[in-house]
C-alpha cells in the first residue's frame, strides 16, 4: 500500500484526523502531531507551503500490520522471510514521484518542519535515501536531514553503517532522497542487512513494488514516492548538524557532517509530505521494530527456538529488547541473550522469557524478572561494547556502553513446577450482571 492509498484508505474510514486551518510548520504542525499521540493526522495547508502533510501514519506495530492486511503477530515472520528471500521489483517508465520536475530547487518551498524550539533547523526526518556506489553497490537507508540554505542539507552519516562506508570509499556519492513511501518501503530502509543487499528487492517481497529509473544517477527509486530530492553527498564538505531531539527523547549534540546538495526535486502533482515527529510514536516504530527480525534470525542461528521479539518502548525502542524462547536446554536464554546483542549491535539490555510471559506486557516481563531470575547467575554482563550513540549515558567520543543480558526463563525438569503461572477460572461476567 503506497502512502497516499494508506492516506485514502484511512480517511475513507474515518481513522485520520484532518486539520482544515492554516498550520505553521514552524513547532505547530509538531504540537498538533504531538498531541495526536497515536492517531493519524492529515494538515490540508501549511502556511508557508503549498503543500499537504501527513503523519503518525505507522505510530504503532498495529497500524503498520493493518496497512498490509495483517495481525500484529505476523509481523516479525513477514519481515524475516522478505529479508531472506529478497525479490526484484517491478520497472516502470513514467513515475508518478516524477510527475512534476523542478530544476530551479527552492526548499524552502516544501513543508519542512521545525519540531522543537532547541532544535537546529528545519529536519526531514521520514527521507529515504537511495544510492549507488561508483561500483554499483546500491544503498537504502534513513538519515536525518537538516536544512542550511535554499538547496542545501546537512546530514547525519552514522560511522560505520553502508552509507559511511561507501561515502568513505568514493568520497561523494550521488542521492536520492524518497519522502512519502509506503511501509515496505520504510520498513526495508530501516533494516540491517548484508553489504551490497538491495532494500528495494526486501520491500518488494514485503509488498509488491514498482520502481524507476532517478533522473541524475543510474540507481532506482521507488516509484510511488510523493517527493524525490536528488543530488550529491561529500565527504568533503561539511557543515554543522544538530541539535535534534532523537529517539530516546534527548537532544542530540551537534556535530560536522556531510553536506546534501539538492540539484532537482520531482514530485506528485499533487504531493503529500510525510512528517515523522522524532522521538514519539512513529519515529519509535519505523526505526525500532525492522531489528526484531535480525534479532529473531540470530536467535534462531543460535540453535535457540525463538517464538517473538518485542523492542521495546520503554527502551526507547533501540536500547531494550524482549525475546521470547521455547527452552530446551539449561543454557538456552544465555545463548538467546548472546545471539540478541549479534541482532542488533545497538541493544544495551535483552530480557528472555518463557512462552507463559507476553512479552508485550511490560508487567508481565517485570514479573518474569523477579521470579524467575537470580543476578550471580543469570546475568550476563559485557563491559565496555560498542553501543549506540543514542544513548546520552554511553561514553560520547566512542559510544561504549556496558550491555547487560537478564536470563528470565524457569528451569527445565521437575524443578519447573514450582514456577508455573495460576491458572483462574474464567466466566462470562455480563451473564452475572442483571439489567435494569
Amino acid at each position: 500500500m503506497s502512502f497516499r492509498s494508506l492516506i485514502e484508505s484511512l480517511h475513507g474510514r474515518g481513522k485520520i484526523l484532518t486539520i482544515s486551518r492554516p498550520v505553521s510548520r514552524h513547532l505547530e504542525a509538531a504540537a498538533v502531531l504531538n498531541e495526536a499521540g497515536d492517531r493519524p493526522v492529515l494538515f490540508e495547508r501549511i502556511a508557508e507551503s503549498p503543500f499537504r502533510v501527513a503523519g503518525n501514519l505507522f505510530a504503532s506495530k498495529e497500524s503498520v500490520a493493518a496497512a498490509f492486511g495483517i495481525d500484529r503477530s505476523d509481523l516479525l515472520r513477514k519481515m524475516a522471510h522478505a529479508i531472506a528471500n529478497p525479490s526484484k521489483p517491478r520497472v516502470v517508465e513514467r513515475a508518478p514521484c516524477q510527475e512534476v520536475v523542478e530544476e530551479d530547487v527552492d526548499l524552502d518551498r516544501l513543508p519542512i518542519l521545525f519540531h522543537c524550539d532547541r532544535d537546529g533547523g528545519r529536519y526531514v526526518t521520514s527521507g529515504v535515501f537511495c544510492t549507488r556506489s561508483r561500483d554499483g553497490t546500491p544503498n537504502m537507508d534513513f538519515h536525518r536531514a537538516m536544512q542550511i540554505g535554499r538547496d542545501r542539507f546537512s546530514i547525519r552519516v552514522v560511522a560505520g553503517r553502508d552509507f559511511d562506508a561507501l561515502l568513505r570509499r568514493d568520497g561523494a556519492l550521488p542521492v536520492a532522497v524518497c519522502v512519502g513511501n509506503g511501509p515496505n518501503v520504510l520498513l526495508a530502509a530501516a533494516t540491517s542487512v548484508r553489504p551490497g543487499l538491495d532494500e528495494l528487492e526486501i520491500a518488494n517481497t514485503l509488498e509488491p513494488l514498482a520502481v524507476t529509473r532517478a533522473l541524475t544517477f543510474d540507481g532506482w527509486i521507488p516509484a510511488e514516492s510523493e517527493f524525490v530530492l536528488e543530488g550529491v553527498v561529500r565527504l568533503d564538505e561539511r557543515a554543522p548538524e544538530g541539535p535534534f531531539v532523537d529517539l530516546t527523547g534527548t537532544y542530540d549534540f551537534i556535530r560536522e557532517e556531510p553536506v546534501f546538495q539538492v540539484t532537482r526535486i520531482t514530485h506528485r502533482k499533487d504531493a503529500i509530505w510525510h512528517a515523522l515527529l522524532p522521538g514519539r510514536g512513529e519515529h519509535k516504530t519505523l526505526m525500532g521494530m525492522p531489528r526484531e527480525p535480525t534479532i529473531y534470525r540470530e536467535v534462531e542461528s543460535a540453535g535457540v527456538r525463538c517464538l517473538d521479539v518485542h523492542i521495546q518502548p520503554g527502551g526507547c525502542s533501540w536500547l531494550h529488547a524482549v525475546v521470547q524462547i521455547e527452552k530446551k536446554r539449561p543454557d538456552d536464554g544465555l545463548r538467546a541473550i548472546e545471539a540478541a546483542f549479534r541482532g542488533h549491535r545497538s541493544l544495551k539490555h535483552a530480557f528472555v522469557v518463557d512462552p507463559d510471559v507476553n512479552p508485550y506486557d511490560p508487567l508481565e516481563v517485570e514479573w518474569a524478572l523477579a521470579t524467575r531470575f537470580q543476578a550471580d547467575k543469570d546475568l550476563l554482563i559485557k563491559a565496555a561494547e560498542k553501543g549506540s550513540s543514542l544513548d546520552p549515558s554511553a561514553d560520547p567520543a566512542t559510544s561504549r556502553t556496558a550491555k547487560c543480558g537478564f536470563d528470565c526463563t524457569k528451569p527445565l525438569g521437575e524443578e519447573s513446577r514450582r514456577f508455573e503461572k495460576a491458572l483462574f477460572p474464567r466466566c462470562d461476567l455480563d451473564a452475572y450482571v442483571e439489567r435494569s
